[in-house]
């Protein structure tokens, strides 16, 4: 049963990270829109991300459904402890799918619909690095139910994360404009990385310090015994990363600055599931607190093993079909 529950957190943990590096760049598309230089540049920025937006999504809808199918009494607990943010989130990724359409066909009303996409794209970055920054600094539970207030998921040390995971999703996104585009946007875009590189950095470190100070068991994990033997090599990793990076932008690479972007959210993802391992709800509900009966496991992890190779192979298919230039015409062009 605990190999069962552990493979059932597995599940969740690849569907979460997909979810971050996929739809993370098209977030960080949206905000980066009211900084591009033109509506041009706009233009090429969305068609960039318009084929696979909502393809991305999907691994969204595999991590909570996992959470429920896999751990139901986690989700009990979390649902009422978060309400107001994943509500929001939600909220935000429903408008700004509409957006999507509704931009397309707009004329008149393009400005209106480009400040939509923004803030929807803003609200759902932040809530989701606010959940993370409530979710690292433990949740109030009593026996398998919530026990806090309403609001106890809003302090200094989510709204750090929120703000750190805005910057993130905004690198990602304007590296993901490089890789796409040419000329003066992808000029533009390389500036937009270099600022934003340096917030993320700013963002991770900052998190890093805090994160052991907020309970002595995530302190241990890193610092006690041999384990800051085995995990030095996590903060050397990043700090390469984070150099390369910078390295590809000024550099001129295209496919790179993206690559190392994904790394450092990579790493940052091993981080935080390091810390808070084998708690599913910090610091003290575990995997095996909570895990659902082993025939539901075995069931639903059938299904996992015929449809997760699937949605793999279509999405690669539909990155390979749209591999080219973005253009602000709509359409893809081949590299050259």
């Amino acid at each position: 049963m605990e190999t069962l529950a552990i493979v059932s957190a597995g599940v969740i943990a690849f569907a979460i990270l997909m979810y971050v590096v996929l739809d993370g760049f098209d977030l960080g598309i949206g905000i980066l829109f009211p900084f591009a230089p033109d509506e041009d540049a706009r233009h090429a920025m969305i068609n960039s991300v318009a084929p696979v937006w909502d393809g991305n999504e999907t691994w969204l809808v595999l991590g909570g459904g996992g959470l429920l199918v896999f751990f139901p009494t986690a989700y009990s607990i979390v649902l009422p402890a978060f309400y107001i943010p994943v509500m929001a989130m939600l909220f935000a990724l429903i408008f700004r799918g509409v957006t999507f359409e509704f931009r397309h066909s707009a004329h008149t009303s393009v400005h209106l619909w480009n400040r939509s996409f923004f803030y929807g794209s803003l609200v759902a970055a932040f809530m989701q690095g606010v959940l993370l920054g409530a979710l690292v600094q433990g949740v109030n539970v009593e026996g398998v139910r919530y026990a806090g207030g309403m609001f106890d998921w809003l302090t200094p040390f989510s709204i750090l994360t929120g703000i750190g995971v805005v910057a993130g999703y905004g690198l990602l996104g304007a590296t993901w404009t490089i890789y796409k585009t040419a000329g003066k946007v992808q000029d533009w875009a390389r500036g937009a990385a270099v600022v934003l590189g340096g917030g993320t950095l700013v963002a991770m470190t900052a998190v890093s310090v805090m994160t052991p100070l907020l309970r002595p068991a995530i302190a241990e994990r890193w610092f006690g015994g041999l384990n800051l033997l085995y995990l030095s090599p996590v903060p050397f990793l990043t700090l390469a990363l984070a150099i390369f990076l910078f390295w590809s932008i000024f550099t001129k690479r295209e496919l790179a600055p993206f690559l190392s972007s994904v790394g450092l959210f990579i790493l940052g993802f091993f981080g935080i599931a390091v810390s808070l391992y084998p708690n599913i709800i910090p610091p003290s509900v575990t995997v095996w607190d909570v895990v659902a009966p082993r025939s539901s496991i075995v069931f639903a992890l059938i299904g996992v093993a015929v449809v997760l190779p699937m949605v793999l192979l279509y999405t690669v298919y539909a990155y390979s079909v749209f591999h080219g230039k973005a253009s602000e015409h709509g359409g893809y062009a081949e590299h050259d």
